[in-house]
């Protein structure tokens, strides 16, 4: 999606030739793809509606959980702005909350408004589109404990609202059909104490603060969890602490990140985290699940891109 003329007319944003890796936590990889930004619910669906139902669409929030190869995206990639980043009270232990809202700002309106519960987002780098979308969770909770609905728009421009049940809850999955945009959702708390839940949230960033790498280029948690284990346990005995590729690092902080401490590919980085699952899976015997989000298209030695397939 190189040429604007191929693009549907809009009232917000629309770059349709805009470089990918900087809107990634990672900085690595992305080719150039067509970035939306709506003006509107309105202009969203409209967009989505104009847009030849053959171009593929990719929600993208603040880019923390995500690697994007280095061929890039196909289609269009969608970002909700301030528009969709408000977070009100809807009844005393309810929020009502917009899919491009931080983590940070549901976590703080829930606060002040007095309801408990979601103070576990506050550690999750993201939005709440991608919240939704991947059963975000850290520190005991996950989305599916608080979320009540969200309001989706479908690839065809359609608004529908999804219930908890709709979704499929899964550790880190859900199953939101493919290209639809969360552009609302309702967390339902419980009641609580202003100062006893800013108390848990400053226990909850004290916590990352002090075991994670939160200043580098990285992608946050790499691999689930898996059933009876820590991923970052099973990663250090496999003695992957430390080990690099090309550019990028595991992270001696903390063992379950990948880092780019050098201007590392994509490549690089899944190539790391192929090499850190073999290790694992040599030295205890568990095949470890990718978290982190890998989207796009590899580019081959000679510089063109080939599709990727997510393992």
């Amino acid at each position: 999606m190189s040429q604007a003329a191929h693009l549907p007319q809009v009232s917000g944003k629309l770059k349709a030739d805009a470089p990918l890796a900087p809107l990634v936590w990672f900085k690595s990889g992305g080719g150039r793809r067509g970035v939306f930004e709506p003006k509107d619910l309105a202009d969203l669906q409209g967009f989505l509606r104009d847009l030849d139902p053959s171009v593929p669409v990719m929600a993208l929030g603040l880019g923390s959980n995500m690697i994007v190869r280095d061929g890039g995206v196909p289609g269009v990639v969608i970002r909700l702005g301030k528009a969709f980043a408000k977070v009100t009270r809807a009844d005393e232990v309810t929020l009502e909350c917009g899919g491009g809202a931080s983590g940070i700002l549901v976590s703080s309106t829930a606060r002040d408004n007095g309801i408990a519960g979601v103070e576990f987002l506050r550690s999750i780098p993201g939005t709440v589109g991608g919240f939704v979308r991947m059963n975000g969770g850290a520190y005991g909770g996950e989305v599916k404990d608080v979320l009540v609905d969200c309001d989706v728009v479908l690839r065809d421009g359609s608004l529908v609202t999804l219930g908890n049940v709709d979704l499929g809850y899964t550790y880190r999955h859900s199953e939101l059909p493919e290209g639809a945009v969360v552009v609302a959702a309702r967390f339902k708390g419980r009641a609580g104490e202003p100062e006893a839940i800013q108390a848990e949230m400053d226990r909850i960033s004290a916590s990352r603060e002090a075991s994670q790498p939160l200043r580098s280029k990285t992608g946050g948690s790499t691999f689930k969890n898996p059933e009876g284990h820590k991923a970052w346990q099973l990663v250090d005995e496999a003695g992957c602490r430390g080990l690099t590729l090309g550019g990028a690092q595991v992270s001696e902080k903390h063992t379950n990140f990948l880092l780019n401490v050098s201007d590392a590919t994509s490549s690089d980085i899944e190539a790391l985290g192929e090499e850190v699952r073999r290790r694992v899976k040599e030295k205890s015997g568990v095949a470890l699940e990718w978290e982190i989000q890998r989207v796009g298209m590899f580019a081959d030695a000679s510089g063109q891109a080939r599709v990727g397939i997510q393992k």
